[in-house]
């Protein structure tokens, strides 16, 4: 790599962390008028949290947007001609940067929406694969962290399997090891939880914003999927 190449990946690098850092769901957030997400559950800015605050589509909302985080992360480096190993770092950058955000004190989310919109550039396919198991594991178990925990491990299985078999760039298999790390490392309390048994299971109680006489903490406190042991 000569020095314009180097000048443009770090270019990518640093663009695409300062991407993945937008928290969307506190944005989404402030649009609509609701309770910042931090402040219920988790305490983290991911969908999950989002639901707890503002219902299923402002989550739906901030979950896509944090997608396109990754998406646009990688896409940006493709357009600007760099190597599949650029490329993964880009949404390698885009992950840490939404799980720690320069813009909120370097707090975030888990990285699992984030890093499913990187995954749906690199291998469109398998990016759509994963979706359908997700809903899976998530209705049997009803643990959302049990669900992204198995799909962030499934695809970088499989992304890995598409390199050797269906001559995807060999670059991605940094994004399959190091993007599987990343996210589960940033579950670790909620692994921690599941060892020990103390991870909540979800109440399927799609209600949107908290209606009138009802504030956002009283509806977080009278659903137990507002427990912070089951955010993400």
């Amino acid at each position: 790599m000569d020095v314009p190449e180097l000048i443009i990946a770090i270019v990518v690098v640093v663009t695409s962390y300062l991407i993945g850092g937008i928290p969307w769901g506190i944005v989404v957030a402030r649009l609509v008028g609701g309770p910042d997400p931090r402040s219920l559950g988790s305490g983290r800015t991911g969908g999950a949290n989002v639901m707890r605050a503002l219902g299923f589509r402002a989550a739906l909302a901030a979950g896509l947007l944090d997608a396109a985080k990754g998406s646009l992360a990688v896409l940006l480096a493709i357009l600007l001609g760099t190597d599949p190993l650029v490329q993964s770092l880009a949404g390698l950058a885009a992950v840490i940067g939404h799980s720690r955000s320069p813009y909120i004190g370097l707090q975030g989310g888990r990285g699992v929406a984030t890093g499913w919109g990187a995954l749906l550039v690199m291998a469109p396919l398998i990016a759509l694969a994963i979706v359908p198991l997700f809903l899976i594991v998530l209705l049997v178990t009803r643990i959302s962290s049990v669900a992204s925990l198995t799909c962030t491990l499934a695809g970088g299985i499989a992304l890995l399997v598409g390199i050797a078999v269906a001559g995807l760039p060999a670059g991605y298999a940094l994004y399959a090891v190091a993007g599987t790390a990343l996210i589960w490392i940033f579950h670790a309390d909620n692994i921690q939880r599941l060892r020990a048994g103390e991870e909540r299971r979800i109440e399927w109680h799609l209600r949107g914003r908290p209606g009138p006489g009802q504030s956002a903490g009283s509806q977080a406190r009278a659903d137990p999927a507002s427990d912070p042991r089951n955010g993400r």
